[in-house]
């Protein structure tokens, strides 16, 4: 965009944008769950006994949250490989 033609530059912003990518996957699931919609992968809330429904009836346990800090973790890690 601004004319970098540098391969780290590149690996920076690719993981910039995957971690900007999950955070906003996790900022708009109030909005999504009620439509009814979840975007969630769904092998980390098999992982933690969480349903689709748990998401959408708004449920604040301990296993949902687990399920945030799973993907929110993920978000952290790409920012790590930046630094």
């Amino acid at each position: 965009l601004v004319g970098v033609r540098d391969i780290h530059a590149d690996h920076a912003a690719s993981h910039i944008g995957k971690a900007q990518g999950i955070v906003t996957c996790l900022r708009a699931t109030p909005y999504h769950s009620t439509r009814r919609k979840i975007f969630l992968p769904m092998d980390i809330c098999m992982l933690h006994g969480v349903s689709q429904e748990d998401f959408i009836r708004c449920r604040q346990e301990k296993n949902v949250r687990d399920v945030i800090y799973d993907i929110a973790s993920q978000a952290h890690v790409h920012l790590e490989h930046v630094r």
